[in-house]
């Protein structure tokens, strides 16, 4: 029995491995507590992404541990590419564990649910490029298709433009949240505060997480008291894929500003145009409702 009370017949079930930002602000914790509560998931393993400043990468790795201490999961976590592609030649132990997975001879679907640079992911396309062949990527990232001029810096594919490019150029199964999408998915801190703060240790980590953060100087480009849970949509797409609107388009070249350039000869992905915003967010706080009632 899942964590929840409930379980999906086993055919309907699939593998993932979470890649997240997880210390970068207040969004990627709620992903993943969604990505391990979700019966239809089986989450093999969570990797560290870094996002653009010193030490960003272990940071990510210590708030996913905080997160497996606070539910109590053995899932492991393994610490992915401590830099951009063009800063770190090594191969972490996160992108080996990628190419392992990829690799197995599991004949579940490998889906890798990527919410925030996309370089770990990239790396293992590199070091074994056979692997793009056996799983699908999700990635919260790029401001869409092209020609489309940048309203602002896309973090994700900011924080590593030549991995960007490299994934959505590499042929690979991909399917894409754009910024005005994953920006959609809203919802306000009094909602977290009285739905979620109470749902145990991990509720009151995900609330207490937000307002730091919302409070700091670092979160000078919010609203206020509300936000985008932008990378929860990698999960819930993952879960059903029909739970927005897509259509298939030529991979955009993203820019020096991430701006979404034409390219006519970029392989074809699977771009996103909406999400239910608030099929999303009541799974997720259903979900952690049931976990908090079952301890």
């Amino acid at each position: 029995m899942s964590k929840i009370g409930f379980d999906i017949p086993e055919y309907k079930k699939i593998r993932v491995i979470v890649d997240t930002d997880a210390a970068c602000e207040a969004d990627d914790p709620f992903a993943i507590v969604q990505a391990l509560l979700s019966p239809k998931l089986i989450v093999k393993g969570i990797v560290a992404e870094h996002f653009g400043q010193p030490h960003s990468m272990e940071d990510s790795l210590n708030e996913i541990k905080t997160i497996k201490e606070a539910m109590d999961s053995d899932v492991p976590a393994f610490a992915g590419q401590k830099g951009t592609l063009a800063e770190d030649d090594s191969v972490s132990e996160g992108v080996d564990f990628i190419i392992k997975e990829a690799l197995s001879n599991d004949e579940k679907p490998l889906f890798v649910l990527c919410q925030g640079a996309i370089t770990n992911v990239a790396k293992a396309i590199k070091t074994k490029p056979g692997i793009k062949d056996k799983m699908t990527v999700i990635w919260i990232g790029t401001h869409g298709e092209a020609p489309c001029e940048a309203p602002f810096r896309e973090f994700n594919a900011g924080n590593d433009i030549e991995a960007a490019n490299y994934v959505l150029h590499s042929g690979i199964d991909l399917w894409v949240v754009p910024s005005q999408v994953y920006t959609t998915v809203t919802i306000g801190i009094a909602e977290i505060k009285r739905r979620i703060s109470c749902c145990g240790r991990i509720g009151a980590h995900l609330y207490e997480n937000m307002v730091t953060y919302n409070d700091s100087e670092l979160a000078g480009w919010t609203q206020g008291e509300s936000w985008s849970l932008g990378d929860s949509p990698a999960i819930a797409i993952a879960m059903t894929p029909g739970c927005g609107h897509f259509k298939t388009v030529h991979a955009p070249m993203v820019a020096e500003d991430t701006s979404s350039a034409q390219d006519p000869t970029a392989p074809l992905i699977r771009l996103y145009t909406d999400v239910d915003s608030r099929y999303i967010l009541e799974d997720l706080i259903a979900k952690l409702e049931l976990f908090c009632s079952e301890r």
